[in-house]
């Protein structure tokens, strides 16, 4: 009876090794707070309340700086994080589309994590099959084509490079248009609607691999290389003809 007794205790003072989650799981905020602690602490703050310029000197003498991330809102931290274009390698330098260094289980509990520092955008979920391509081009014309050319390609802005789309999920067309990310600006449901961004959407997605029915696409650069590739061509077919007839009236 002694012995059944001390068993009990043992077993309920002992947690079983299948209670006990697997390493690199995130399964509390309290994980998740020591990703953020370990990857994000060190430019936005222990709270998330960001560190302004000149910066405060972290682990290894770099030195962290970066803007607050209270009330960005989950939609804005997913992005950040799926598109690799957070953690930084140092402050100052443009986020770009790389390798993601967390995993799927880190990610959702950093982007739930990052939330509760307040109000923000949430994640999207955008319809583009609901949508039309006729109309997203028309947007995305007005609003984006000045930075991202109207096959989506990217570009350059003043500052910054314009990245191309053709990487990115319709989740994160989305994130991008509501949360603004680096130089880009943020743009408001007053400003475009859930139902036109769903437009936007169709549009990106139809311009990752669009019909070009008049042949020879170049890359998809736009209208002005093309013209300047027409320009060039015409011009060696015309010098080519010159020289043919001059060879020949030469010859008689």
């Amino acid at each position: 009876m002694r012995r059944a007794a001390l068993l009990i205790l043992f077993l309920a003072v002992v947690p079983s090794a299948s209670a006990q989650p697997p390493q690199g799981v995130l399964t509390t905020h309290v994980d998740a707070a020591g990703v953020y602690a370990a990857n994000c602490a060190s430019c936005h703050g222990t709270n998330g309340q960001g560190i302004p310029p000149p910066g405060v000197p972290g682990a290894g003498g770099i030195i962290g700086m970066g803007p607050s991330l209270r009330n960005v809102g989950a939609g804005t931290a997913d992005f950040y994080l799926r598109t690799g274009y957070m953690p930084l390698n140092r402050p100052g330098e443009q986020p770009y589309r790389k390798r993601v260094l967390l995993s799927e289980r880190q990610i959702k509990g950093l982007v739930r994590y990052v939330a509760s520092f307040g109000s923000g955008p949430p994640i999207p979920e955008p319809h583009p099959e609901r949508a039309s391509v006729a109309r997203g081009m028309r947007l995305f014309i007005d609003h984006c084509a000045g930075c991202h050319q109207v096959v989506a390609r990217g570009g350059v802005s003043s500052g910054a490079r314009v990245p191309p789309l053709t990487q990115a999920s319709a989740v994160q067309i989305a994130e991008a248009v509501r949360s603004g990310p680096y130089v880009m600006p943020k743009f408001s449901r007053k400003a475009i609607s859930d139902r036109e961004l769903d437009s936007i959407v169709r549009y990106v997605e139809y311009a990752k691999n669009p019909a070009h029915p008049g042949g020879w696409s170049i890359g998809y650069l736009g209208p002005m290389p093309e013209g300047v590739v027409g320009w060039l061509i015409a011009a060696a077919a015309l010098v080519g003809a010159c020289v043919l007839f001059g060879n020949r009236r030469s010859s008689e």
